[in-house]
């Protein structure tokens, strides 16, 4: 066959074709590790690993926690307003460094509300797992684990704590966190699925859960799954004035089993 047919029958795959087969090849990894995920109790040889999603999973609502509170029309006008202060004080630098204090307190505020409380909890029950989340029966932390490149890889954690009340008795879910790698997979509902059929096997009545306004993917979850908000609240361990300035409300839902 000569060069100019080989030419002629050659067709360069459009940017259509070379989009869908991305597409396809994404689909068929993300089909391939929803099917080897596995939830199973924890290990103490996963601790460094989950140490590590946690830190990284609480960190990463800073900067939207940041972005939310300066876009907001209070937060944009004091900007506007210290700006046009420091100017009319007659120093264009001034112009700069007071709106420039004012967002830094902001991120600093936004930044500590969240680092203070990955600090905490890495310095506390954190480091022993096995003793605060499995030493009783009716406690329990799962991770997600699944192979990635022929290597086991955590990819996810929830853990529940009985409570009693009286003679009621209720888990609370705490520590669900999802690799960023794993997300919109199902797999933060196959957690917290888990948490639910293990509460409905002990006879409790309810599971409840914090979460903050921040983590707005996390609450559309809970909701899905039937948890019903229950009360607001800004009681962290960060100071008071800190989670206000952040614009962060706690939120506490719960589902009656």
């Amino acid at each position: 066959m000569s060069g100019s047919n080989c030419k002629q029958q050659y067709r360069r795959p459009s940017n259509s074709h070379v989009l869908n087969g991305h597409c396809t090849s994404y689909l068929q990894s993300m089909f391939l590790l929803v099917m080897q995920l596995v939830i199973r109790r924890y290990r103490p040889s996963d601790k460094d690993t989950v140490l590590a999603l946690f830190s990284i999973g609480i960190r990463e609502h800073i900067r939207p926690c940041f972005h939310n509170a300066m876009t907001s029309p209070l937060y944009l006008a004091i900007t506007l307003t210290l700006c046009v202060t420091g100017y009319q004080l007659g120093s264009v630098l001034g112009a700069v460094v007071l709106p420039g204090a004012w967002v830094g307190l902001v991120f600093y505020c936004c930044h500590e509300l969240y680092a203070s409380y990955v600090r905490e909890k890495l310095r506390t029950e954190m480091q022993d797992i096995p003793g605060n989340y499995l030493s009783r029966p009716d406690d329990c932390f799962w991770v997600a684990e699944a192979e990635v490149d022929g290597r086991a890889q955590i990819m996810g954690m929830v853990a529940v704590v009985a409570k009693q009340s009286g003679k009621e008795r209720h888990g609370e879910l705490f520590r669900m966190i999802i690799s960023p790698s794993c997300r919109r997979i199902g797999l933060g509902f196959r957690m917290a699925q888990t948490v639910i059929d293990f509460c409905k096997e002990r006879g409790f009545s309810r599971v409840v859960l914090e979460t903050t306004s921040m983590q707005t993917a996390a609450v559309a979850l809970y909701e899905k799954l039937g948890f019903s908000h229950v009360l607001y609240h800004t009681k962290t361990q960060a100071p008071v004035w800190f989670v206000k300035l952040a614009k962060v409300t706690v939120l506490q839902l719960e589902k009656y089993l």
